[in-house]
């Protein structure tokens, strides 16, 4: 067998066995109870320009509120039903595309409840460590309580909330904006 590297990264290159199974654009497998969503968007840098090898790390609970081994009184059985998590890899447009179900309302053990939503961690060429951020859902009533989304001054909240796309029901576009006025919020970790 012949090993290839990926692309050229500033922390790489990094050899992409056994990461494949890692890469899927659909999160939730069909027979899975839930809204069935799909989010596409693109990621841009400072000039507006695609990012062609950007890697977006998609982690989300389940249409109850629940990670995967999260709780540790269903987590047997809930692993096998529902993953939570994908990678998705930009296309030479910068464009990404993955499909799931929409998250229930997530406790966070502390008596907050978060609104549904998605957390999403960037990896790209010229990052020793990732972005992390989070995708919001639009006119969602539970955003107004969300105690991370509350941290965001009012003016910047838009960039973490999608936007329905025209065409099919459940359709949204979300786009990742690494500098300049349309900055997507990030999040130190």
């Amino acid at each position: 067998m012949k090993l290839v590297p990926t692309g050229w990264q500033t922390v790489g290159p990094f050899f992409s066995i056994g990461l494949e199974r890692l890469c899927n654009e659909n999160i939730a497998a069909a027979h899975l109870e839930g809204e069935r969503i799909a989010i596409a968007g693109r990621v841009l840098d400072g000039d507006g320009a695609p990012v062609p090898d950007a890697l977006l790390e998609i982690w989300q609970a389940d249409a109850q509120g629940v990670y995967p081994g999260h709780n540790a009184s269903n987590s047997a059985g809930h692993e096998n039903r529902f993953r939570g998590f994908t990678r998705v890899a930009t296309n030479e447009r910068g464009e990404f595309r993955f499909a799931s179900i929409k998250p229930g309302s997530v406790s966070d053990g502390g008596g907050q409840t978060h609104a549904p939503h998605l957390v999403v961690s960037v990896f790209m060429r010229g990052l020793l460590t990732r972005l992390v951020t989070r995708i919001y859902f639009p006119d969602d009533p539970r955003n107004a309580a969300d105690v991370v989304l509350g941290l965001v001054p009012a003016e910047r909240r838009n960039a973490l909330i999608a936007r329905v796309a025209t065409g099919a029901r459940g359709s949204y576009t979300w786009d990742v904006v690494l500098q300049g006025p349309e900055e997507t919020v990030f999040f130190a970790c």
